[in-house]
């Protein structure tokens, strides 16, 4: 499947946010490359640009492809409430991002690895199809055969926020889905009202 692979902090430096989590390299040069990285003479950015660069850094922040990112924007516009809230509730509802938040991978590229390779269940059962999307109630847990990996131990081991939307078993290495969190428990720096101004072109 399509994903970027490239060098994490140049996509971060493009958004002048560490999107990818705490980098070294994007606090020492939190700019772009080159003689003119630091200038300040560079056009202003049209409102059209300005949304773009939400969207993408949005897709690039959860790893999501743009089919997938429309159908999420089509899911949310036919839901009631906020879209642009819905649309990021429905992101945090992907399996991926729960097992991310929970601290069961260090990464979202991690742990959609961690679902694609069968390491992961939902409610007792091997899903592995990182975009799944849970539901209020839903458990997550690593395989029982799984437990025993290196990449999850040390995952678990270093594991710091807890979220008020996801219950944590570290005992048995699960966590519960218990709601759709709200705008202001998303940590993620991203002004989803452009993005819907985007769609709505």
């Amino acid at each position: 499947m399509a994903r970027y692979t490239g060098p994490k902090t140049k996509i971060a430096r493009k958004f002048h946010d560490p999107i990818y989590g705490a980098d070294k390299n994007y606090e020492k040069k939190p700019y772009a490359p080159g003689m003119h990285g630091q200038s300040k003479r560079r056009g202003k950015m049209s409102e059209y640009g300005s949304q773009l660069q939400e969207k993408q850094k949005a897709k690039y922040t959860y790893g999501i492809l743009e089919r997938q990112f429309r159908k999420l924007y089509a899911e949310a516009s036919r839901r009631g409430g906020i879209t642009g809230e819905v649309l990021l509730q429905l992101i945090e509802a992907r399996l991926d991002n729960v097992v991310y938040r929970l601290g069961i991978a260090r990464s979202r590229a991690q742990a959609r690895q961690l679902v694609s390779h069968c390491h992961i269940t939902v409610n007792g059962t091997v899903v592995n199809v990182p975009s799944y999307s849970l539901k209020e109630g839903d458990v997550v847990s690593v395989r029982e055969r799984s437990k025993s990996l290196e990449v999850i131990s040390d995952a678990v081991a270093s594991r710091g926020t807890n979220y008020p939307w996801l219950e944590w078993d570290g005992a048995t290495l699960s966590g519960k889905f218990m709601n759709y969190p709200q705008r202001a428990d998303i940590p993620e720096n991203i002004n989803e009202q452009a993005i819907v101004e985007l769609y709505s072109k």
